[in-house]
């Protein structure tokens, strides 16, 4: 197949969704497939309403030689418009990888009612959809408009769960948990408020009789001033002696940091699936994640963790004090999460369903 792929920026970004769509083109180039990046600039949402009516763009995408055209989602303002022009030509088909849709992530803004209207009118657009959560599938069907008819033909392809090396086995899950001297938390995400640091600092503020320390590890330089204002609440709380910003790191400084914790917490507001979550089950951590989006997929209420609403810090400090306490149940989820792990397919699995998905496109009439 002759492939093309949209995205912003650079492909080797370090977030779940590159890393979704690095490994998407990995595999279907080394089936022989032709995958060519067609990079578009990072600007702001409104700016990129501004690339619908640019004549160079359209001239650009329009020239293409592919029979596919991929377009990541988060892409979905420059080219809402576009997609419809670029299909009067039926020159090749476009579909879509979703990672998870803006409205869902803006819910509650001032914006969300016109983030709707631009996804709807992209996905309209749109051939052929790869979404990685059955959550993500369900958010889409539901913002289609029903006079539309059938939606378009639809996969689900999930995150792999073997980008990182290493893990750790029952015995040591079971050895980890009973050190009770200490009880580490880990946070990994990069900082941006949906992620939900915030709450996580508010809840720990209440924990004082808990001998917690949390590593938080993530990207600083999408949004700085949340990176800042994450640092003035650590002060705020007197949490500087059990609080430590690493920001980005290695996978070897990740794999230890990923060794010696207990929890992995990721609060967010919402979570398209959650690549991070099959990063702590890798080694065993119980998890804390939101019941907004795909986390609901990967942890099993009081079985691998706990799902807590968005902002119910009062869940979350209960739930983290439970654990400190209860070592038992520490080690417990620890040892069904590294099962579900266990379970998740891998990244050349997923990628095998999403080129089986795009052949089934080009034989359709």
């Amino acid at each position: 197949m002759r492939l093309g792929l949209v995205i912003y920026g650079e492909l080797d970004q370090q977030t779940g969704g590159y890393l979704y769509d690095r490994k998407m083109v990995e595999y279907l180039q080394e089936q022989g497939d032709k995958v060519q990046i067609f990079s578009l600039p990072w600007r702001n949402y409104f700016r990129h309403l501004g690339d619908n009516l640019s004549l160079v763009l359209y001239r650009a995408l329009r020239g293409l030689t592919v029979d596919i055209l991929i377009e990541d989602e988060l892409n979905h303002p420059s080219l809402a418009v576009m997609n419809g022009w670029l299909l009067r030509r039926k020159t090749f088909r476009i579909t879509s990888i979703v990672h998870h849709l803006r409205w869902n992530e803006a819910e509650g803004s001032g914006f969300n009612g016109f983030y709707r209207l631009v996804e709807r009118t992209f996905l309209k657009s749109l051939e052929g959809l790869i979404c990685n959560s059955k959550s993500t599938l369900s958010s889409v069907l539901a913002l289609l408009p029903p006079q539309m008819g059938s939606p378009p033909p639809t996969v689900i392809a999930y995150p792999g769960k073997d980008h990182l090396s290493g893990g750790v086995g029952e015995i040591e899950i079971e050895q980890r948990a009973k050190r009770n001297g200490e009880f580490r938390l880990l946070f990994l995400g990069n900082l941006i408020p949906r992620k939900g640091v915030h709450w996580l600092l508010a809840a720990l503020s209440h924990l004082r009789d808990v001998p917690f320390y949390l590593d938080i590890v993530g990207d600083e330089s999408r949004q700085p001033q949340y990176a800042r204002l994450l640092r003035r609440k650590v002060m705020e709380y007197s949490l500087s002696e059990r609080v430590r910003f690493w920001g980005a790191v290695d996978e070897k400084r990740l794999q230890g940091l990923l060794e010696q914790a207990h929890v992995l917490v990721l609060p967010s507001s919402y979570e398209g699936f959650g690549i991070a979550y099959l990063d702590g089950m890798r080694y065993g951590l119980a998890v804390i994640g939101s019941t907004q989006g795909g986390a609901r997929e990967l942890i099993t209420q009081g079985i691998e963790g706990f799902l807590i609403a968005p902002g119910d810090l009062i869940a979350l400090a209960n739930h983290l004090q439970q654990l400190h306490h209860d070592r038992l149940l520490l080690a417990q989820m620890g040892i069904a999460a590294r099962k579900r792990f266990e379970a998740h397919p891998t990244w050349a699995e997923s990628a095998a369903k999403v080129r089986s998905f795009l052949l089934s496109l080009l034989d359709r009439d």
